[in-house]
């Protein structure tokens, strides 16, 4: 059997493939053929690029990337027996996953078989390991990934934000798939509901959960906030949507020693609480304007108690999205005239705006303008109103998550019908979230999205060489341009190296 042997001479050292032999009782070396040198450190190669032949151009630079980070946080000693296959998905749901029998020929495409030390991969092997993560305690690894991330990076998120999300599945035989309301404004689509709560600042998950597609946003935190008590956060402020309210949410994450910061819908009470204190100070003044980034609000703050928790409500007015919302409004209630005039059916919901004789009745659409533009706020904390608006309407960290995990992750539709793989498939589009904001995190003090990164080193690639005279194979990265440099220096100078 031959082997490389290491030559010094002369200062130098030169390799050569040589192999033993038994001649007469004794080993005898023979030599086959020179390698070439090394020169600090590395192997320089003596073959002639005209004998090259390339055989495999593989994508390189994305998976190095992605995979440092997962092995930063720990996630690849996480995941169980079938780690490597998880982690493919969870690469693939960064960068371009189609679908789950097309992962065997994307993963051809990359280096992932040198990144996670496997050969090969096969669709019974993807949905072995999508089944696997049945047998993982989600909730556990989630605290445990948010831990590790805490320790790695020195945060201390004094602020959380919880939001919920649906999605449609193809087919109608998942037990969780359940006529809701769709977030898209499409009707008939079978959905399920999706939890997340997220740092503020960062940005970086804590935790999410798979709900039945018709589970009102409020029981959804309900059954989470018990989980969030078993992290091990100090007292900071939690908020959510004005979906998402209720009494109960109030005094659970109350009782965790957490203030709330929620929206309250605009109902009826609400609007009777409000209209006397409207008619003794008007809304609209200097002292109560705020701005919020390229927004004005104008407020008017009351003491509130919202099921026996005290605090305090804010009504808040947007000029802006009042006359947007006045507009629309006559541009419907304009159309809807002309078709009743014509004898036509009118758009579902204009119909109280009309009398028996196609008539407009004033009064109501007057009632409706009225409130355009306005939202109320509820916090039991003492907040001065301009952080109170800055906090609540700059949460928009929770929603750049959704439209992660819907858009670059993948998460819709849902093409598995199974429970147990609908759940694995969010579960495994929430890791390739994390990965996205640990690498937007780390991208914070650059121009640099983390989609915009990952799409930048899309062109490193890893290149395979067979020199056909001499039989030696080897590869080479092609060379990084200074803004693929940059974004690896950024994230950790050895990579560059490697």
């Amino acid at each position: 059997m031959s082997f490389v042997r290491r030559i010094k001479r002369n200062g130098r050292v030169y390799l050569a493939e040589v192999e033993n032999r038994w001649v007469n009782g004794k080993v005898v070396q023979r030599h086959l053929r020179y390698v070439g040198r090394e020169a600090d450190g590395q192997t320089v190669v003596a073959a002639s690029l005209s004998e090259a032949q390339v055989t495999q151009v593989k994508v390189y630079g994305p998976l190095l990337l992605l995979h440092h980070l997962a092995g930063d946080i720990g996630l690849p000693d996480a995941l169980g027996q079938y780690s490597q296959e998880i982690l493919s998905l969870v690469y693939a749901h960064c960068l371009d996953y189609e679908s789950l029998n097309r992962m065997p020929q994307w993963f051809e495409r990359t280096d992932l078989n040198l990144l996670l030390k496997m050969e090969g991969l096969t669709e019974k092997r993807l949905q072995a390991a999508l089944d696997s993560l049945e047998g993982l305690d989600a909730e556990a690894l989630q605290r445990k990934l948010f831990e590790r991330l805490c320790r790695r990076h020195p945060i201390k998120p004094g602020g959380v934000i919880y939001d919920v999300t649906n999605t449609y599945l193809y087919g109608h035989s998942c037990p969780l798939a359940k006529p809701g309301h769709d977030k898209d404004g499409v009707r008939g689509r079978p959905l399920i509901q999706v939890g997340l709560s997220v740092t503020q600042d960062e940005g970086f998950p804590l935790f999410h959960k798979v709900f039945d597609g018709n589970v009102h946003d409020a029981r959804t935190l309900q059954d989470l906030v018990n989980l969030f008590g078993t992290y091990d956060l100090p007292p900071g402020l939690f908020i959510y949507d004005r979906g998402i309210v209720s009494g109960r949410n109030v005094r659970d994450t109350n009782m965790l020693g957490w203030n709330t910061l929620c929206g309250i819908p605009l109902r009826d009470p609400l609007k009777a609480f409000w209209r006397p204190k409207l008619k003794a100070t008007p809304l609209i003044s200097l002292e109560h304007r705020h701005r919020v980034g390229s927004s004005v609000f104008y407020t008017q703050t009351a003491p509130y108690t919202l099921d026996g928790v005290k605090g305090e409500l804010t009504l808040c007015l947007n000029e802006a999205r009042q006359r947007l919302s006045r507009e629309s409004r006559y541009d419907e209630v304009t159309e809807a005239e002309q078709q009743l005039a014509q004898g036509k059916v009118i758009k579902p919901g204009l119909e109280r705006f009309f009398d028996r004789r196609g008539r407009l009745k004033q009064e109501v659409l007057s009632e409706a303008q009225a409130w355009d533009g306005c939202s109320c706020l509820f916090s039991p904390a003492t907040l001065p109103v301009a952080q109170r608006l800055k906090l609540y309407f700059d949460k928009d960290v929770v929603e750049k998550a959704f439209r992660s995990l819907k858009g670059v992750t993948q998460l819709r539709p849902v093409r598995c019908w199974l429970a147990n793989r609908v759940q694995a498939h969010v579960f495994i589009c929430y890791l390739s979230y994390l990965l996205l904001s640990v690498l937007q995190y780390r991208l914070r003090d650059t121009d640099f999205s983390a989609e915009r990164a990952l799409a930048e080193l899309g062109t490193v690639y890893k290149v395979y060489l067979r020199d056909a005279k001499n039989r030696f194979q080897l590869s080479r990265v092609v060379m990084l341009t200074k803004v693929q440099e940059q974004i690896l220096k950024t994230i950790d100078p050895d990579l560059v190296k490697s």
